[in-house]
């Protein structure tokens, strides 16, 4: 028996330490990314080992990491106007 576990994409980044220069990123138990510092500069890698950008600090490397890992709003499919059938007023019966 396998166990899949989905993580909301609203729960928040959880770090932890892993070296002296690495810095893990999950969120509900899944690998999220990493920040690792080069000697240099703290430079940010997606899920994916793609690096992101670097960054002078700890904290902007991982806010870095935190927008891409973002939720993302989806565009709503209702139209906002009004098709003209019900723009109209109903007309009232005759007697």
């Amino acid at each position: 028996m396998s166990t899949t576990t989905i993580s909301s994409s609203s729960d928040p980044l959880t770090w932890k330490q892993a070296d002296i220069d690495v810095h893990v990123a999950t969120r509900g138990g899944e690998f999220a990314g990493f920040v690792e510092f080069d000697g240099s500069a703290h430079v940010t890698h997606d899920h994916r080992g793609t690096a992101l950008g670097a960054f002078d600090s700890l904290d902007a490397a991982r806010h870095a990491l935190e927008r891409v890992n973002a939720p993302q709003r989806r565009p709503s499919t209702f139209p906002f106007a009004l098709p003209r059938v019900l723009r109209r007023r109903p007309r009232r019966a005759r007697a």
